[in-house]
Formats: structure tokens, C-alpha cells, sequence
């Protein structure tokens, strides 16, 4: 019988969850400061950010990674 769970920590995680995580944790202040993004400076909203996040690959890409780092932070 085989395993098929994914050892991928982003595997079955919506984006809107990995913000809504990020948020919670960091609020959009510090997440401005660690991914230097205007969507999370000025006039910040989850929504806005989706947005962006959604076509613009290299600051998704920093989003999920900041996620994969903060993930040990969360379990503590």
C-alpha cells in the first residue's frame, strides 16, 4: 500500500490560506518589511494582494517561501 501524502509543505494550500496565515502571524506592517511589495505597504488588504500575488510569479514565489520558513515559528 502506497503513501501518497506529499512531503511539499505548500501541497494542498490555497494562496489566500498562506496569506491569511502570513497576515495573522506577521500583520501586513512586518510583511511589507520582510517582502518589499508595494500591495503589502500602501493601502494593504488581503484581497489586493491576491490580486497581485496571483500574476506576478516572482513575489508569489517570495510569499511561499517566507510561508515555508515561518512554518516551524507556527507549530511552536
Amino acid at each position: 500500500m502506497q503513501n501518497n501524502s506529499s512531503k511539499d509543505p505548500l501541497h494542498g494550500i490555497t494562496l489566500q490560506r498562506i496569506l491569511e496565515v502570513l497576515v495573522d502571524f506577521y500583520g501586513f506592517d512586518t510583511l511589507g518589511e520582510l517582502i518589499n511589495i508595494k500591495c503589502f505597504r500602501e493601502n494593504p488588504s488581503i484581497k489586493s494582494s491576491l490580486i497581485f500575488l496571483r500574476k506576478t510569479d516572482w513575489a508569489r514565489k517570495k510569499v511561499e517561501e517566507l510561508y515555508v520558513r515561518t512554518l516551524p515559528k507556527l507549530n511552536n
